[in-house]
């Protein structure tokens, strides 16, 4: 892959009398939201501008009496007609949530607020018991934390086909764009502590690809943490346990999974399987079972709830896949803490997130949920800012100095510096993004593509 189609939402509404503007964007990557090996990218892209552009004309003429009020009544609609034309839920709510975040822009930007303060005073509406019913009579300050994180840890995606180190990489193949690409480079560059490692399912691949990265880790970053990425790679519970009692079997990487560096395991089973009722009792007969939660799997409002009566953990939460919904599991799996014996997860997951909106969107979120790591790799898989005009990267540093700066080649890059991501910024900002809406910088990101 060497591109990536980038959708923008601009979106005008009358909130409380007074007219504003808010401003969402997401990147539309292959083979995530439908994972079907039979078609091609230029086929499923059209069914994704689809999804967008119903979301849109959904909304349009809507009217509420709160923010979370309209999100559901879109929600319902946009449930309505995918399930009508048979697209999966998770697809479908990119529409949703693309809509949902440009309105939650708005809001904060008409309010005079940042998106932390409006959640902790609940100016959003949010009425947590009609999505979760144990959590009637609750608002999300009673169960998210106090104040936003101000610092999140990077967590570095290592993925298939990453080089592990420098000296790996073909000079043919060399990004030559002054970030560091390898990922022993990557760990000097950046000070990571934490990662995602992703596998393939097949065992003698996987097997010689950890073996070398638990070799590198242990090298590099003694006390290194990390998440495994089942990556739907799997048809059953049994099939990834018979690799992982594989994995066990060897002594480097017993020590690699276990409890001290290993957070937990991300949805392993494919989609299609995951949430099938015979999982349940997989999990239960397997006594070291590793924590699993789900993420591909999590594409309707019930799924989170669906996973943990079969035996999952968790979940992940991604503003793609919807903002109010995640704000619910966060709330949901606090709960639980408080309730039950046990760990529960709410992790935070990436899909290649870029700036200046989408990514900046996406860490206020995750910062006022308190995932203290998130998975980050948009800045490692594209080169910083360097697809927009050089005025609008400098606005962006000008606001958000903290969060970037420019690279050695001159173009805007996410700063990480001891593995940390710093939010001041983000967190003061209406919805994590500082730029304000004028012609000019609408202007610019139309030089970017939006008209």
């Amino acid at each position: 892959m060497t591109e990536l189609p980038h959708v923008f939402l601009c979106l005008r509404a009358v909130i409380d009398g007074q007219p504003c503007a808010g401003l969402a964007s997401e990147g539309l990557p292959p083979k995530w939201f439908t994972k079907d090996a039979t078609t091609r990218f230029e086929e499923d892209l059209p069914q994704m501008t689809q999804v967008l552009e119903q979301a849109a004309a959904l909304a349009c003429g809507t009217e509420a009496q709160s923010l979370f009020a309209f999100w559901k009544e879109l929600y319902r609609q946009q449930d309505e007609w995918c399930r009508a034309e048979e697209i999966p839920p998770l697809l479908a709510h990119l529409g949703t949530s693309l809509v949902e975040r440009a309105l939650i822009d708005a809001f904060c930007r008409s309010k005079g607020l940042s998106f932390s303060a409006a959640l902790k005073a609940n100016t959003f509406g949010m009425e947590l018991g009609k999505l979760h019913p144990e959590l009637s009579g609750y608002e999300p300050a009673d169960l998210l934390p106090e104040k936003s994180d101000k610092n999140l840890i990077a967590r570095h995606t290592i993925g298939l086909g990453d080089p592990l180190k420098d000296s790996d990489i073909p000079s043919g193949e060399r990004c030559d764009d002054g970030l560091p690409q390898a990922l022993d480079a990557v760990i000097d560059h950046y000070g990571l502590t934490h990662f995602k490692v992703k596998i393939c399912g097949d065992l003698q691949t996987d097997l010689a690809r950890l073996r070398a990265i638990a070799a590198l880790l242990e090298e590099k970053v003694p006390a290194y943490q990390f998440t495994l990425d089942g990556n739907e790679q799997y048809p059953t519970i049994g099939a990834f346990r018979e690799h992982w009692e594989q994995f066990l079997a060897d002594p480097a990487l017993a020590v690699f999974l276990g409890e001290e560096h290993l957070l937990f395991v991300e949805q392993p089973i494919h989609r299609d399987h995951a949430l099938n009722p015979e999982v349940a009792e997989d999990i239960r007969s397997w006594e070291q079972c590793p924590l699993m939660i789900i993420d591909e799997s999590d594409g309707e409002i019930h799924s989170l709830r669906s996973a943990l009566k079969i035996g999952y953990r968790g979940t992940s939460h991604k503003n793609c896949k919807g903002v109010f919904k995640g704000i619910a599991n966060a709330c949901l799996l606090e709960h639980l803490r408080r309730t039950d014996d046990g760990t529960w997860i709410i992790s935070g997951e990436d899909l290649a997130n870029v700036g200046p909106i989408a990514l900046l969107n996406d860490l206020a979120v995750m910062a006022a949920l308190g995932v203290g790591h998130v998975e980050r790799n948009g800045h490692h898989y594209f080169s910083g800012l360097s697809m927009y005009p050089q005025k609008l990267q400098d606005a962006v540093c000008g606001v958000h100095a903290d969060l970037y700066g420019p690279s050695d080649k001159g173009f805007a890059t996410l700063a990480i510096a001891d593995g940390l991501i710093a939010a001041d910024s983000l967190v003061s900002a209406p919805f994590g993004c500082g730029l304000e809406l004028s012609d000019e910088i609408l202007g610019l990101l139309g030089e970017a593509g939006l008209p």
